[in-house]
């Protein structure tokens, strides 16, 4: 435990440090957050390799998983579900074209710079910029009490549906790879339990949850609530991650199931539910994003081929613009929107790591050059996000 505990009073501290720092120049704490991981992971640099570990140490993992899984949770407790389904087709649109378009200049920005390569990898490379990193973005809605205005819910919604729409990519990508002609049974397969997962628990849910909850309020013992709230949460994550989606999409929907429970008949008068997660999100939630900067590799980045890693970013960012005309509603910031589903985050990272691990040939799909592309890509991307939608929200109220 002595290395955990290590990284747990550096990381935790370079978090609050560098949150405090960001807010200091008006920006969201998530950035600073970013900055300070950034800092750690660039000692290698200086000549000091004794933290290295503590990006690849899975102890760390597993508690930074939770900070992010906590979060959605509580930006799902926050999200009112009728709100959520009344830009249900506004998030739906702005997801497939979210979707669509990065994946289609990315391919093309491949195929451009890398002639000669199987057009499997450039294909690759564009669906590594399909899905956004709802992360990101809600810490930033959260931050700045957005959370259930409509930019903010066509962002989340959509992004929910970014993640099934990228679990399908995928999957028909890694059946073209290990050479079946046609993967459409597991793309059936990946959509139908996607949709039924959401649709169960949201409608089991909703109705299981008012009532599992009164009869809680009615043990002795103290945190009963609070405990089963915190199995609901773990419980619909685990339950994703079964589903074959991210974790965090399962903490959302437990966040907008519980958000139908009649929490001002159960908790003392002027209690939330919120505020019974604030001392375990406040210690977890930075710790997920100061250790995503300690991930990025500069070393890499200095190595990697400039062009693509620029065509790259121009791709992503340029893509997710194009959401905002998607949008149906009118009276709706649609350059917010564009902006809020911008980031990667991990999940890219994830994708460019299934691509090394897939063989084509005898050889990575994805080569260490276009690892670094994408690593450029994902750090631009979640960088660039927080102050530009602090800005446009800001300026927008």
């Amino acid at each position: 435990m002595e290395p955990v505990l290590l990284a747990l009073v550096v990381l935790l501290a370079s978090a609050q440090v560098g949150g405090s720092i960001g807010e200091r120049f008006g920006q969201p704490a998530v950035l600073g957050e970013l900055l300070a991981g950034i800092a750690l992971g660039a000692l290698p640099l200086l000549g000091y390799g004794g933290f290295e570990y503590a990006a690849r140490n899975e102890v760390l993992a597993a508690i930074a998983e939770l900070g992010v899984i906590l979060l959605l949770f509580e930006v799902g407790l926050s999200t009112r579900l009728a709100d959520l389904l009344r830009v249900g087709p506004s998030a739906l649109a702005v997801a497939v074209v979210g979707v669509a378009v990065p994946m289609v200049l990315g391919s093309a920005a491949g195929h451009l710079l890398l002639p000669g390569r199987s057009p499997l990898v450039p294909l690759f490379l564009g669906a590594t910029l399909c899905a956004t990193s709802v992360g990101i973005t809600a810490r930033v809605l959260k931050d700045l009490g957005q959370v259930r205005s409509a930019e903010g819910q066509i962002i989340l919604g959509a992004a929910v549906i970014d993640d099934v729409l990228g679990l399908l990519v995928l999957a028909v990508l890694v059946g073209l790879v290990g050479g079946r002609e046609a993967p459409l049974p597991t793309l059936a397969k990946v959509g139908g339990k996607a949709v039924a997962f959401l649709a169960l628990a949201l409608v089991v849910g909703r109705w299981a949850a008012p009532r599992l909850f009164r009869l809680a309020s009615r043990m002795h013992g103290k945190g009963a609530l609070f405990t089963l709230a915190l199995v609901s949460c773990f419980g619909l994550a685990w339950l994703a991650a079964v589903a074959g989606l991210a974790p965090i999409v399962g903490a959302f929907a437990a966040g907008l199931v519980l958000e139908g429970v009649p929490w001002d008949e159960l908790l003392p008068e002027g209690d939330r539910i919120e505020d019974l997660f604030l001392p375990l999100s406040t210690a977890t939630v930075p710790l997920f994003f100061v250790r995503m900067g300690l991930q990025v590799d500069l070393r890499a980045l200095a190595g990697g081929p400039v062009l693509l890693a620029i065509a790259l970013i121009a791709a992503a960012f340029l893509g997710k613009q194009a959401c905002g005309a998607a949008v149906l509603q009118r009276g709706v910031d649609r350059l917010a929107v564009g902006l809020g589903m911008v980031p990667r985050g991990e999940v890219g990272l994830i994708f460019a790591g299934i691509g090394m691990g897939l063989k084509l040939r005898g050889e990575p799909l994805l080569g260490s050059g276009e690892l670094a592309a994408v690593v450029a890509m994902v750090l631009a991307t979640t960088m660039v996000t927080p102050p530009l939608l602090r800005w446009r929200l800001t300026r927008r109220g």
